[in-house]
């Protein structure tokens, strides 16, 4: 067991490079108690898992806002529903793309910081969430393979996740995802905190500068390496959890599960505090 010596935040490493289990009641997390604590925790660790918290939908936003900026989805504020019934979801089919290694907001040269997803209705079997750390996998990788990177960039686009889902689409579904903006960010970001994460997941579609199918090997190679076993959490949920990871320094996907389960998650999400790529002025 660890303790913090300002607020007495106890959790418990749940794999040495990635994960914290979160020992807190919820009364003190909604209030805000342990926040600073969490924070710096959350950087340290990647995933944060809170069991059994059962958040009600207003706790789930109070508690984001005792983290940062909350930064809803919808424009009523309310927490988002992730679900692949299109009649809870009107986004339903992008959901599908979430089976793939990914982070968020790869179109925004500020991604979001954080995500906090708390489980309301689960499938029958499969929908798991797996997390890896991509600080860790960088810090990990041979120093050859860091000089490679040290210039290079990716492409990032819908269309690269939506191909995971939907190999062949028609012509006018192409180009209706060629209709969301692409960004072009580098494979490795530099933070202010000194420390670099990798940039990678499966909405990356090609390397500028490098032969088609080469750039792809790349990828490949840095997606097989960070979502190793010793970078990588899978978290079996339970009703009631919420888990917390920091978008800018880990990938997350969720495990296949039927399109019907009624499985039910809600999510808020921190805005994000630092860009990718400090532009010129």
């Amino acid at each position: 067991m660890v303790a913090s010596p300002k607020a007495q935040l106890r959790y418990r490493d749940i794999k040495p490079a990635i994960g914290a289990e979160v020992l807190a009641g919820k009364a003190a997390l909604v209030d805000g108690l342990y926040a600073a604590e969490i924070r710096e925790l959350l950087e340290q660790r990647g995933v944060l898992v809170f069991p059994q918290v059962h958040f009600t939908d207003e706790e789930h936003i109070a508690f984001t806002k005792t983290l940062g900026r909350y930064t809803p989805d919808r424009p009523d504020g309310e927490v988002t529903l992730i679900s692949l019934d299109a009649e809870r979801n009107a986004s339903a089919d992008y959901v599908k793309g979430s089976f793939f290694w990914h982070f968020d907001g790869y179109m925004n040269d500020v991604p979001i910081l954080a995500s906090i997803l708390c489980a309301k209705v689960l499938s029958a079997s499969g929908g798991d969430t797996d997390f890896c750390n991509t600080y860790t996998a960088y810090e990990e990788l041979p120093a050859e393979r860091k000089q490679q990177l040290e210039d290079l960039s990716a492409v990032h686009a819908l269309a690269g996740a939506q191909l995971s889902v939907e190999p062949e689409p028609s012509y006018e579904t192409f180009r209706k995802w060629l209709a969301v903006r692409r960004n072009t960010l580098p494979l490795v970001w530099k933070h202010r905190s000194g420390r670099k994460s990798l940039v990678i997941g499966n909405t990356a579609v090609n390397i500028p500068g490098m032969d088609p199918l080469e750039g792809i090997e790349l990828l490949v190679w840095l997606r097989d390496w960070a979502t190793q076993e010793r970078f990588r959490y899978r978290h079996a949920w339970l009703v009631g959890d919420a888990v917390m990871w920091d978008n800018t320094g880990t990938l997350h996907r969720a495990t296949p599960y039927a399109f019907d389960s009624g499985r039910l998650m809600t999510r808020t999400k921190l805005a994000g505090e630092e860009p990718v790529v400090i532009r010129a002025s």
